[in-house]
């Protein structure tokens, strides 16, 4: 599944966050693709007449990337995330309280109308968080956040993790247009295309909303290998 994250658009770790929620895929899976999610990188390099072959280099570094943490993450915290999953009829109680929380009743009215009703609020709830984060960057300026990267440079893998928790494809295309600008090497880069998740963060925090806190730490692990890779990576590439 890591793979399709690689494809550049966000769509696959909003899929990947609703199968978390459903409680279909493991923790360690839901990190793998929302670190080989590419966002808006692709496109841009395209646009830019990038080399082919950086592109290339940087999506399979992020994909092996993924797949390893991913193994770890589901090896160290796999059993404790799953803190009421063993549960008797586990999946069944999940569904149901998806189906509350989203209104549905997919019990009554079949699972098309069903999966039509959670898509429009999911849709609904991502575009005015998209509309509020835009006015915030926009409020702020891109300028200024680039600015602030380039007086602080040493501060590169620490920084780009931080830009691309936010989520909205403005942080990969701002990480991006500074790599390619030689603001930022390919290390940072890699930091922070590797927390930019896409939009599959606030999908995370809608469907698994009764679960913050679990929200919040993946929030926080994504950061720390974030930085912890771009950190690694500054002294080999």
């Amino acid at each position: 599944m890591e793979l399709f994250g690689v494809v550049p658009q966000c769509g696959f770790s909003a899929s990947a966050t609703n199968l978390y929620s459903s409680r279909l895929i493991s923790i360690g899976t839901l990190i793998a693709v929302y670190l080989s999610t590419s966002d808006e990188m692709i496109p841009i390099f395209i646009s830019e007449a990038m080399p082919i072959s950086i592109m290339v280099k940087i999506l399979l570094i992020k994909l092996v990337l993924g797949v390893f943490w991913g193994f770890v993450v589901d090896f160290i915290f796999r059993k404790f995330i799953n803190r009421k999953r063993n549960t008797e009829n586990q999946n069944e109680d999940v569904d149901i309280e998806m189906c509350e929380d989203e209104h549905c009743h997919c019990h009554e009215q079949g699972i098309l109308k069903a999966s039509l009703i959670h898509t429009l609020n999911i849709t609904v709830y991502i575009f005015i968080i998209t509309l509020i984060i835009n006015a915030i960057v926009g409020a702020i300026g891109e300028s200024t956040i680039e600015t602030f990267i380039e007086n602080n440079v040493f501060l590169g893998p620490i920084i780009s993790s931080l830009i691309g928790l936010i989520p909205n494809c403005a942080a990969s295309v701002i990480i991006t247009n500074l790599y390619i600008e030689n603001v930022i090497n390919m290390a940072s880069l890699i930091s922070g295309l590797l927390t930019g998740a896409g939009v599959g963060l606030l999908v995370l925090f809608r469907t698994n909303k009764k679960h913050w806190k679990e929200n919040l730490g993946i929030v926080g692990l994504m950061y720390l290998i974030g930085v912890g890779s771009g950190l690694i990576l500054q002294l080999f590439i």
